[in-house]
Order: C-alpha cells, then sequence, then structure tokens
C-alpha cells in the first residue's frame, strides 16, 4: 500500500493525541525528571563510569603512574645528541581551549569551595600542595595569585617541567627552567585583577587550584655556580621547545592548554 499524506498526517495526529494523554496523567512529567529517575537508580560506581571528566582523570592519574622514560643524550658514537626543534605549527590553533572547556574540568576536579581571601587559605591546607621551592620550574613573585595546587594539578606541572629539561638536553640546549607566572587565585584576588583587566573572568578556572600559567617569553638560565655564566638562549626556541611538550601533553589527554596573547602565557587546567 501507498504510504501518501494522509496517512503521514494521520500517524502525526495519533502521536500527538498519544503525547497528550500521557502529559494529562501525568503532568509533572519532564526530561529532566525522567533523567533524575533514573539517575536515582544508578549505583555510584555506574554514575562514575558514564561521567566523562572522572572517566578522563582515571586515564591520567594511570599515564602518571608510568616509569618516565629515560633520554638519549649520546650518539653511539659518543657525539651529543640534538634533536631538531619541531614546535607546533600554530600556538593557537594547537591550544584552543577556551574558559567555559576548563572551568566545567576545574570545578569538578578541584577544590569544592573556592577560596575566600588570604587569611582563609590556610583552612584547605589539606587540600592543596605548595609549589614555591621546586627545583625543576621557577614560580615567580606573585601578586594576585598563591603558589598552592591540588596534587593532580601539581603532579602535571612537575611532569611538564621535567619534560622540558628533558627536552631542551635533547636538543642541545643549556639548562633552563620554565616560569610560573599565576597559579591559584581566592574570590578576593579575582575581584582585585578585575578592577584593572575588564578580561578577566569573574568565573576563574585558577579559583579550583587546578590551574597554573606558564610565561612563554621568560625563562631562566641554571648555570654552574664555579662554572662559565652563560646567557638565556633565544626565547623563540625555548618557547618552541615548550609547545612541544604542551602539545604532547594535551595529546595525551593529561591537560586542557589555552594560548594567551594579552598575557604572554600558556593557561593550563589539569584533567
Amino acid at each position: 500500500m501507498r504510504f501518501t499524506r494522509l496517512h503521514f498526517l494521520g500517524l502525526f495526529f495519533t502521536i500527538v493525541f498519544i503525547l497528550l494523554i500521557i502529559k494529562c496523567t501525568n503532568p509533572n512529567l519532564t526530561l529532566s525528571h525522567s533523567l533524575n529517575a533514573v539517575d536515582s537508580v544508578l549505583t555510584p560506581n555506574q554514575k562514575w563510569n558514564t561521567d566523562s571528566i572522572l572517566v578522563q582523570s582515571a586515564k591520567v592519574d594511570s599515564i602518571f603512574l608510568r616509569t618516565r622514560a629515560s633520554i638519549k643524550l649520546v650518539t653511539n658514537d659518543g657525539q651529543p645528541v640534538k634533536n631538531r626543534v619541531v614546535s607546533v605549527p600554530t600556538f593557537a590553533d594547537a591550544f584552543p581551549d577556551m574558559n567555559d572547556v576548563q572551568l566545567a574540568t576545574a570545578q569538578r576536579l578541584g577544590l569544592a569551595s573556592v577560596i575566600a581571601n588570604r587569611s582563609e587559605a590556610i583552612k584547605h591546607s589539606d587540600k592543596l600542595v605548595y609549589i614555591g621551592d621546586n627545583p625543576f620550574y621557577k614560580v615567580e613573585r606573585l601578586h594576585q595569585s598563591i603558589p598552592y595546587l591540588v596534587p593532580r594539578a601539581a603532579t602535571l606541572l612537575n611532569e611538564i617541567a621535567r619534560s622540558f629539561i628533558d627536552s631542551c638536553a635533547s636538543k642541545g640546549v643549556g639548562f633552563h627552567k620554565i616560569v610560573i607566572t599565576s597559579v591559584t587565585r581566592t574570590q578576593e584576588d579575582v575581584e582585585k585583577l578585575r578592577r584593572f583587566n575588564s578580561n578577566a573572568s569573574e568565573q576563574s578556572c585558577h579559583l579550583y587550584g587546578t590551574t597554573f600559567d606558564i610565561g612563554y617569553n621568560k625563562f631562566e638560565r641554571v648555570n654552574d655556580p664555579d662554572g662559565t655564566q652563560r646567557p638565556t638562549e633565544w626565547g623563540t626556541r625555548l618557547k618552541s621547545i615548550l609547545a612541544e611538550v604542551l602539545n604532547d601533553q594535551r595529546r595525551l589527554g593529561t591537560c586542557y592548554i589555552k594560548y594567551e596573547y594579552r598575557k604572554p602565557c600558556f593557561h593550563i587546567t589539569c584533567r
């Protein structure tokens, strides 16, 4: 039998009529109500398995538990290894993760409540790791943030810093450390920052202890105190090496990264 327009209209109005009856008999029935009903019968383990943020965080944990691979600094004939600096095609395309993407993860994996001010920060000391003194990176003098991160963000930062040092060594570049320009902010810090920076977001990822900024125009040269004091390498070269390291981490799924123009830094949130 040929399916005509009259058949289609008849089927359409039949479905509408059935839905109308269901709505009249169950006036409180909505999509959110149905979803909540399904959610209420899921076990905690089932809920965890359907949460993409938590699933990814477990994958990241397994990545960081692996033994670090050793790097080869000398060729078979005894010559120092000097790999090419590749960088990324464009910084903006390689690191496009906007604030809303990073914020959703920061709110789930970071502090349950934001820190109101510096004096309240001590109440969160059991949930944060101090990063101000570390052999792999330098934290510059902070004015609008405090040198603390949640443990998984501190682990990510260590991995990035160590990989940068390894990458510099494998490319024949001297010992340099990355410089951290911003870390965790209190609510008071964000309010002060917004007074003179209209682009600063009120909903900042930095509020949750999951986010830090690495400057791409400043690096610290580490010299032998008893040897020749050497100047910092060409900044563009170091920026390219850092971009390679960050691109590797982002592809592994360990973090979100946004390349910032106004403030010369990579804005990074752990996953």
